[in-house]
């Protein structure tokens, strides 16, 4: 089982190499549908949220660059229109964590879309090793991410059931940076909650990762067209409280509204990864904490 501490994945030193092995996708379907093998923890007992009164269903449709996007979407039964919510994921792509994360926004009365940005290189869930994960997040660059979400949003505009007036944004590590960025590109979305992304370079990265990382959420807070939610933990190793008041100092210096009315809360003792309910970073007071901030904004937000 690997300890992930850091937000684009483990450093050698975080492995603890007695990892859990698990079954690969079921029959059929789209996704691995376990959770993320290399960061299970043996001991943990994640929620599961039911599918009654809901719909869930793998889907397909078309990025800019003719790649067929496999999503996984949530929503309540009946006709809508549902706010709409896309949920950026981790560097595990769409696994049983993040779809169940879908079925708890489909609850609250939303139609969740996790698009699988990882899939046309390979599904990362399913490996046990980060050595081998890395790559394949690495080649999800900036680009393709933003054309991934337009095309989220444009097959989302052509559902019934969707209000795609109503949008916003949600993601944990790596898809946490992708809330800022994405909050920073779609006049489209208008709100978002960023779990623990990355904000800026971290001190030992060369200028080569630097520029692979761009444009980083630190140098995005004048461009912000939707406000954030940033949800943090005081001991994350990846994401030191320096970046965390370099992003706050952005957002007060930003002549945006939507910087304005942007803030960064920190859970103090809290790791990276402390929603995810399936790592041993997981903290079960500080998820419900930060779920219902999000629960609150999204619907003052998209149900107004």
């Amino acid at each position: 089982m690997t300890v992930l501490t850091r937000p684009e994945g483990a450093e050698p030193g975080d492995l603890n190499l007695s990892r859990r092995s698990l079954a690969g996708a079921a029959a059929g379907g789209l996704f691995f549908t376990q959770y993320a093998t290399a960061a299970l923890a043996q001991s943990s007992q994640p929620v599961v949220t039911d599918t009654a009164g809901l719909v869930t269903e793998d889907v397909k449709y078309v990025a800019p660059d003719g790649f067929e996007l496999p999503a996984y979407v949530a929503r309540p039964e009946g006709d809508g229109p549902f706010p709409v919510v896309v949920v950026a994921s981790e560097i595990f792509g769409v696994h049983a964590y993040i779809a169940d994360v879908c079925r708890r926004l489909a609850k609250a009365g939303y139609a969740a879309i996790a698009p699988a940005f990882f899939v046309r290189v390979a599904d990362p869930a399913p490996l046990s090793d980060i050595a081998q994960i890395r790559p394949i997040v690495a080649q999800a660059r900036y680009d393709q991410v933003m054309g991934d979400i337009a095309a989220t949003l444009e097959w989302a505009d052509g559902q019934l059931w969707a209000n795609a007036d109503k949008v916003g944004i949600t993601g944990f590590c790596w898809g946490g940076k992708v809330v800022w960025q994405a909050c920073a590109r779609f006049t489209s979305i208008d709100v978002g909650v960023a779990w623990y992304g990355q904000l800026a370079p971290s001190a030992t990265a060369t200028p080569e990762q630097a520029a692979a990382g761009a444009p980083w959420p630190v140098d995005l807070a004048r461009d912000l067209k939707a406000s954030v939610l940033g949800l943090y933990g005081e001991k994350d190793q990846g994401i030191p409280l320096t970046a965390v008041e370099a992003m706050q100092t952005a957002l007060a210096a930003s002549a945006a509204p939507a910087a304005r009315a942007s803030r960064i809360d920190v859970y103090a003792g809290a790791q990276h990864g402390f929603h995810a309910d399936y790592r041993t970073s997981y903290s079960a007071a500080d998820a419900a904490d930060g779920w219902a901030k999000l629960i609150r904004l999204f619907d003052e937000r998209l149900k107004a």
